[in-house]
């Protein structure tokens, strides 16, 4: 039996490891294709509204606890992937506004994904629509695939037409079409004339508690 040299096993070991790197490389750069970054990882360049109600800190946009509020992107979008990343603290509660116009509540004049710590007790009680990944008042994500308070989680929500889907940590938590879910009334029983709006603003709802938000990239469709 003719046994390889240890040198010639080493290149092809790092040849080998060369070619899953490229490869993983080039994977990742098609998945990303067409994306844009909305947040330069320094500044809130790019964003309007409560901008003294959020910092950015090791490279992400941080609701500031003590002031908050609704920190909207300087473009409007219509159909779109949305990608981000984001880290809670104990009991945070937060959102991500879709198709919202500047001004009024998101979850009603838009739409709102609820960012929330599902895992608190003092939201053991709440409607199965306010958990985290929910449209708010429309369509009730499913639950149990968060991570663990303080770790990075991510998400992607797709808006085509009238469907909207979020995917949470690799799990499709939400795959509705709001006109169906909102027909002949939505769950909450509220007005929600911002479901039949094409295009708006996103923003994130701080409602008074820490959440980060980072790598956030968005995808128009055509």
């Amino acid at each position: 039996m003719r046994f390889l040299s240890p040198l010639f096993a080493a290149a092809a070991l790092v040849a080998v490891l060369f070619v899953s790197a490229l490869t993983l490389s080039i994977s990742a750069a098609a998945d990303d294709e067409g994306f844009v970054s909305l947040f330069d990882g320094k500044t809130l360049s790019g964003w309007q509204g409560a901008v003294n109600g959020y910092l950015v800190e090791d490279g992400a946009i941080v609701c500031d606890p003590k002031k908050g509020g609704f920190l909207y992107t300087d473009k409007e979008y219509g159909d779109f992937v949305l990608r981000l990343e984001f880290q809670l603290t104990p009991g945070a509660n937060n959102g991500i506004g879709i198709r919202t116009p500047i001004g009024g509540d998101p979850a009603y004049v838009g739409m709102e994904l609820q960012v929330l710590d599902d895992s608190s007790d003092k939201y053991k009680n709440l409607k199965e629509y306010q958990y985290h990944g929910s449209i708010y008042g429309v369509v009730a994500a499913k639950r149990g695939h968060q991570k663990p308070v303080g770790e990075w989680n991510t998400q992607e929500v797709t808006v085509k037409g009238k469907q909207v889907k979020v995917v949470l940590n690799g799990e499709t938590i939400v795959d509705a079409d709001i006109e169906k879910a909102s027909t002949p009334k939505t769950v909450d029983g509220n007005k929600h004339p911002g479901l039949e709006r094409e295009k708006g603003y996103i923003c994130f709802c701080g409602h008074g508690a820490k959440v980060a938000f980072r790598n956030i990239k968005i995808k128009e469709l055509k």
